[in-house]
């Protein structure tokens, strides 16, 4: 007999935790090669995490709810056969062994739980320094009193892995924040959190029906909140003729599939138009952390997407501005249909660096969406409608039915002035305009 580790499995570059949300097998349960264990969630999408051996589930490390890093051990599995030594875990383990990897295991989870705040601090820190900071427990004050060898005295990854390391070693002692600093803005913020509660009471009669919000319900509406509250959003409109482009892809569409076995959309069409803009507008295609302005190298085009349950997700075309037409569509089917299926892989969802929402598809004419953080700005695509319209020639006016519609262009004006914001979406507008309907796919 021997004991499989099955641990958290990496779930993509930028997705280091989980959420266990649910255990699908219990302890005594047997359990088959690539079957279901659990279900967990990151902070954008749910998944499940498969056994690699056939066996009887003997410990469930972790309960519903906990957060787990990725590589983390979450259960151990009892086999008949050999698997590979570097997950098997010793029988010989002492009782004092196991109560260190349960003390160790328990003080990571209230490190997870409690995470350090670096909002208070006069400085500024990268990502990565926080994140460091972070993981290792690093408080405020601690981190304020690092010296920084970077410009202006900014502390760099250097700086605080040589800090760990001699905190570790006992050259330095922690430096522990003063007690009214760390509980004065706590204080501070209860009052004004009950307050606004108080003051929009909600009325229940018997009739009413209470529901609450599933995770991923709660996920967004932080997110929209916390995106208002962080970017001065403004928005800019602008009316589109598209009649080539509906005339084009009527023509195609039934060849497009015959050839390419994906249906093609306006979609794809739409995301290739803001692919060439944010080439031409690289001021677009930026995030902002504190007082410094991120140029990205990558366009990454999220395509945001409603769900059967009636909640979104935006998963990710990334390097949109390389791929023509028929690589547009196939990426937009793609991880539309994974999207529906609930497929989709927690790197789907990572890296966006700008977002297109089609709120046409609703039917809206236009709309004010809100930015997708830490991007500057997201585009609506309102539906395409059938509207009269003047249409100049060489003989005169004259009056005719065209088919338009409307690009909405939410901005963060804290990085983002009318003139890029409305050139932008302008330009959208005139690559939409003078598509070539002679054009192949």
């Amino acid at each position: 007999m021997a004991r499989f580790e099955l641990k958290l499995p990496k779930m993509g570059e930028s997705v280091a935790e989980a959420t266990i949300t649910n255990w699908l097998k219990e302890v005594g349960d047997k359990i088959e090669a690539d079957e279901a264990v659990l279900e967990i969630a990151t902070d954008k999408v749910d998944s499940e995490v498969p056994s690699e051996v056939s066996g009887i589930l003997v410990e469930q490390l972790f309960g519903k709810d906990d957060l787990v890093q990725v590589g983390q051990t979450i259960a151990i599995i009892e086999t008949e056969g050999d698997v590979p030594a570097a997950v098997v875990v010793e029988e010989t383990t002492t009782p004092t062994e196991v109560a260190e990897i349960e003390k160790t295991i328990e003080a990571a989870q209230e490190t997870v739980a409690a995470p350090q705040d670096f909002s208070g601090s006069d400085k500024f820190f990268s990502p990565l320094v926080k994140n460091i900071a972070k993981e290792e427990g690093i408080s405020i004050a601690e981190l304020d009193s690092i010296q920084g060898s970077g410009k202006d005295g900014r502390v760099t990854k250097e700086d605080i892995l040589k800090y760990i390391e001699d905190r570790k070693s006992g050259v330095v002692t922690p430096k522990v924040a003063e007690p009214a600093k760390t509980v004065e803005p706590v204080k501070a913020a209860e009052p004004v959190v009950q307050k606004s509660q108080q003051a929009v009471p909600v009325s229940v009669n018997g009739g009413d029906e209470i529901i609450e919000m599933d995770r991923m319900r709660k996920l967004i509406s932080g997110y929209m909140v916390a995106s208002v509250q962080t970017s001065a959003h403004v928005q800019s409109f602008i009316e589109v003729d598209v009649t080539n482009i509906v005339k084009w892809r009527e023509k195609v569409k039934t060849a497009f599939e015959k050839r390419e076995g994906e249906k093609l959309t306006f979609t794809p069409i739409m995301m290739e138009a803001v692919a060439k803009a944010l080439k031409d507008f690289p001021g677009m295609n930026i995030s902002v952390d504190g007082d410094y302005i991120i140029k990205k190298k990558n366009i990454n085009l999220g395509m945001a997407a409603a769900l059967p349950n009636g909640n979104l997700i935006v998963p990710v075309i990334k390097n949109a501005d390389q791929l023509n037409l028929v690589g547009m569509a196939k990426a937009v089917n793609d991880l539309g249909n994974r999207a529906k299926a609930g497929k989709l892989k927690p790197d789907d969802t990572q890296g966006g660096t700008y977002t297109v929402t089609n709120v046409g598809t609703f039917g809206s004419v236009f709309g004010t969406p809100i930015i997708n953080q830490p991007q500057v700005g997201i585009l609506a695509l309102g539906a395409i409608r059938k509207v009269p319209a003047v249409i100049e020639t060489p003989e005169g006016d004259f009056i005719g039915i065209r088919q338009k519609m409307f690009l909405s262009h939410s901005y963060d004006h804290r990085v983002v002035d009318g003139a890029l914001g409305g050139s932008f979406v302008k330009r959208v507008a005139e690559y939409l305009e003078a598509f070539d309907v002679d054009r192949d796919f």
